[in-house]
């Protein structure tokens, strides 16, 4: 597929507007598949998925959290983190509303609201992360130093396996 028949999202306008080095990955999007069926199309460890999360704490307020694909949010630690209460996923049809994205192709890049972002500290590690490019089925690959570049997010340390908790 020529880069010229990929969607030009919001998220692959802002990639562009700060420069950012990317490389693009189509694959067959898969209903409720998640980080395991894009991990598995393109061929890549699912760690290195980046899932992109909106989520919201007591007093309503949202948030992006982005988390590996192979592991889970602790919201315990992530309200801890925040001193709220909780912190939970937004109800789809909100998350939508924030982002200006649709869930399963939500982009960090370019959301409809400006929100704090949260990363798991060890994505920055990584050599590499593949990040949803603003639609189903469409990931973009970069150096995780350009999404701290762009995001300036708060690094946390909020990941669980996904049996724990």
């Amino acid at each position: 597929m020529s880069r010229d028949k990929l969607p030009v999202t919001q998220a692959i306008r802002v990639l562009r507007e700060h420069g950012v080095a990317w490389t693009d990955h189509p694959y067959a999007y898969e209903e409720r598949g998640g980080t395991e069926v894009s991990a598995r199309e393109l061929g890549v460890p699912e760690h290195q998925v980046v899932k992109t999360l909106i989520m919201e704490d007591d007093r309503r307020q949202p948030m992006i959290v982005l988390m590996h694909g192979d592991r889970e949010v602790s919201t315990k630690s992530l309200a801890r983190h925040l001193g709220v209460k909780s912190v939970s996923p937004c109800a789809p049809a909100v998350a939508d509303r924030h982002s200006g994205y649709q869930v399963g192709g939500t982009s960090p890049f370019g959301t409809r609201r400006a929100m704090p972002v949260y990363l798991q500290a060890t994505v920055a590690t990584l050599p590499r992360i593949y990040v949803n490019g603003g639609r189903r089925g469409y990931l973009v690959g970069l150096d995780p130093a350009d999404l701290v570049r762009v995001l300036k997010p708060v690094l946390v340390g909020i990941a669980t396996h996904p049996t724990a908790e």
